[in-house]
């Protein structure tokens, strides 16, 4: 437990896609640690369990795939008996294929974008009714919707898709008064570059990243819950907006 805490999320309800590890689990974490309860989903049932059984009993750890809408129906039904209403959703789920733009097939191409766009879409309209009034929504987008990344083209494109969602659905969801907000992780410390690459060229790409990234450092996942919480819980006249957590990257 975080010994600094003051329960400022205490009885808060957050559904958190692509919870069980990474900016996902350390957000779940970061709430929890300030009294809320979460709701977490991923694929794997093994890593799901992991996190679960390091979060904590303020935390229920439901399998889900992103990118199946009869998974997300079913979260919805989940979501219905666990919580009946949620204060926050943090739309995380999302996969990296590094390939060059000449080799990508039909198959990576729609993977990237039915993980990473068409999933957030509906998880998004689906849990849309159980938000209640003043709850904040955010999506995981990126700097490379932003910058001319090498190798990661399909990933860019699905992620600039849903920066425009962002805009869409918070007009949309205004007369709700519900506010939709992206988060823009730059070169942050969470695995995926080991899991996306094989080793030595992982360990070559965070050398490249970090010598050019203005803070010269990767961020790490915490950093990355602090920009969701505010988003979700503290930014109260704020919607449809991007905030870039990179060390400067897309911005100076």
């Amino acid at each position: 437990m975080n010994v600094n805490s003051h329960n400022r999320y205490e009885g808060k309800r957050i559904v958190i896609t692509g919870g069980s590890r990474g900016s996902g689990f350390d957000t779940a974490r970061f709430l929890t640690n300030e009294g809320a309860r979460v709701l977490i989903t991923g694929r794997d049932k093994t890593q799901l369990g992991v996190a679960q059984a390091q979060l904590g009993e303020q935390v229920v750890a439901v399998q889900s795939d992103a990118a199946s809408l009869p998974d997300i129906d079913m979260l919805a039904e989940r979501v219905q008996t666990e919580f009946g209403a949620i204060d926050a959703l943090f739309v995380n789920a999302g996969i990296t294929r590094f390939v060059p733009f000449e080799s990508v097939s039909e198959a990576v191409y729609d993977d990237v974008f039915a993980i990473n766009t068409k999933g957030p879409y509906f998880t998004v309209q689906r849990l849309a009714p159980f938000l209640e009034q003043g709850a904040g929504v955010v999506l995981t987008t990126s700097v490379s919707n932003v910058l001319g990344i090498p190798l990661i083209s399909a990933y860019a494109a699905s992620k600039a898709a849903l920066r425009s969602m962002t805009r869409g659905l918070a007009r949309e969801l205004l007369p709700r008064k519900v506010r939709v907000n992206a988060v823009s992780p730059g070169p942050i410390d969470t695995g995926m570059l080991e899991d996306a690459l094989p080793a030595e060229a992982a360990e070559q790409t965070k050398t490249q990243m970090t010598r050019e990234n203005p803070m010269l450092r990767f961020g790490n996942g915490i950093e990355v819950a602090r920009a969701v919480s505010f988003l979700a819980f503290d930014a109260t006249y704020t919607t449809g907006a991007e905030l870039p957590v990179d060390g400067g990257g897309s911005q100076i």
